[in-house]
């Protein structure tokens, strides 16, 4: 049976707009028109910059483990836990020994996550 085109899969949906975000992170991007969904997979140890965006940005961890550090704050995180990251704070990640999947939510829609490529685009890298 065919699903309706207006459902998605969290496991390499092939409609997601692939990009690299970094060396052990790899993301999945479905934008609409006020909010965007980005499936990040992370390997083990995998650390994405730090940086910070104008937009608001919410994740869940869905599997594994991660450190989540946002404004110099440093916090271990598993299954279930979910963060707010208000536009401007400084972030990133850790992914745990067995690396982790997080479901990012921007609002609004991040433009340069609407085309398929590489790094966190337009963010400010911290450092």
């Amino acid at each position: 049976m065919t699903k309706a085109s207006w459902v998605y899969q969290l496991k390499d949906d092939p409609r997601g707009i692939a990009r690299v975000l970094g060396k052990g992170l790899e993301t999945r991007v479905f934008p609409g028109e006020q909010v965007m969904l980005s499936v990040v997979t992370i390997g083990p140890g995998a650390a994405g910059s730090i940086h910070s965006h104008p937009e608001e940005q919410w994740g869940v961890l869905l599997e594994g483990s991660c450190t989540r550090i946002q404004d110099g704050e440093h916090v271990e995180c598993v299954v279930g836990d979910f963060w707010c990251s208000p536009g401007g704070s400084v972030h990133g990640i850790i992914g745990g020994p067995q690396g982790c999947v997080v479901l990012d939510i921007f609002s609004p829609p991040r433009e340069e996550y609407k085309t398929a490529g590489s790094g966190f685009g337009a963010a400010k890298v911290a450092g």
